[in-house]
């Protein structure tokens, strides 16, 4: 410090403000900054902070699983008793009509398959066209996930409600119609692979429909379809009937169930039936997950 500074600091006289620097204004008002001068800034930012990266499809799809799971876990539960119930009286009445052999056999298969019809086809048609007419597409839309792991989550959850009211099904038509039990085992690839082509078909419904209440129609009509296509035997219906039941997506897995209660399952034909049903269940999830992303959209 010059020893000008030092003689002003001892009267009481102010230093000189630096060149452009902002300093006191008459009244103790502070003088304004020069021009293009850079105000305060957090230490180290230069802009604005950058956004959390997406979610992976695994993590998010396990994420939605739990989540959808442990939400219908209490409002489901009901329903899925009425679906097995559902299937059972189905076999009661077809018992008087039918006695035994292949007849039979298609019975059995159709209606354990029919419990996942009724859940993975219509209640996520209702779900979804709830979803969308309540404006719950718009929550899943702001997360950071992937529309295939909402529709992928929501899919699978519904599909596991299945596994139980399939099985007391499948054992009660075999003890009901005298059928073997060896191939049992073969329901677990039929629910998930008939589960994922039937609810990816039940969420598209539920997600193109207009309105609430058209959802719930198509979800109606599917399981409909599915009980007279996949429990009447094809061999007492018309050609042209046998020809749309070609168009079900649980058919191949009706078909692949039915084959393991022969004396000598044809495994060949029971994998290849499978197979197809698991290619129709990911062209339906596919087109699930564009209906998805055309519902947010809107």
């Amino acid at each position: 410090m010059t020893e000008a500074a030092l003689d002003a600091r001892g009267t009481g006289a102010a230093e000189p403000a630096p060149t452009g620097a902002a300093g006191p204004l008459p009244g103790g008002a502070a003088e304004p900054a020069p021009t293009g001068a850079a105000g305060p800034s957090p230490a180290g930012t230069t802009g604005p902070a950058p956004l959390a990266p997406r979610a992976r499809l695994l993590p998010a799809l396990a994420a939605v699983y739990r989540a959808q799971l442990s939400r219908a876990r209490v409002a489901r539960i009901p329903l899925l008793f009425v679906a097995t119930f559902q299937s059972v009286g189905i076999m009661i009445l077809m018992r008087g009509v039918v006695d035994g052999g292949s007849e039979a056999r298609a019975v059995v298969a159709g209606s354990s398959v029919l419990v996942v019809a009724f859940v993975a086809l219509n209640l996520l048609a209702q779900y979804f066209g709830q979803l969308r007419a309540g404006g719950g597409l718009d929550h899943y839309a702001t997360l950071p996930v992937p529309p295939a792991s909402v529709v992928l989550g929501a899919a699978a959850a519904y599909a596991s409600f299945t596994v139980p009211g399939t099985l007391v099904t499948a054992v009660f038509g075999c003890l009901l119609f005298g059928l073997p039990m060896g191939g049992l085992w073969v329901l677990a690839a039929v629910v998930p692979l008939a589960g994922a082509a039937l609810a990816g078909l039940g969420a598209a419904l539920g997600l193109l429909a207009p309105r609430q209440e058209l959802a719930t129609l198509a979800g109606q009509l599917g399981m409909s379809a599915a009980l007279l296509l996949g429990v009447l035997p094809p061999e007492r219906m018309p050609a042209v009937i046998v020809w749309a039941r070609d168009l079900l997506p649980s058919t191949y897995g009706v078909e692949a169930f039915a084959r393991t209660f022969a004396p000598h399952p044809d495994w060949p034909v029971v994998l290849l039936d499978l197979a197809v049903c698991g290619a129709v269940g990911v062209v339906s999830l596919a087109l699930a997950t564009w209906a998805y992303r055309r519902a947010a959209v809107r």
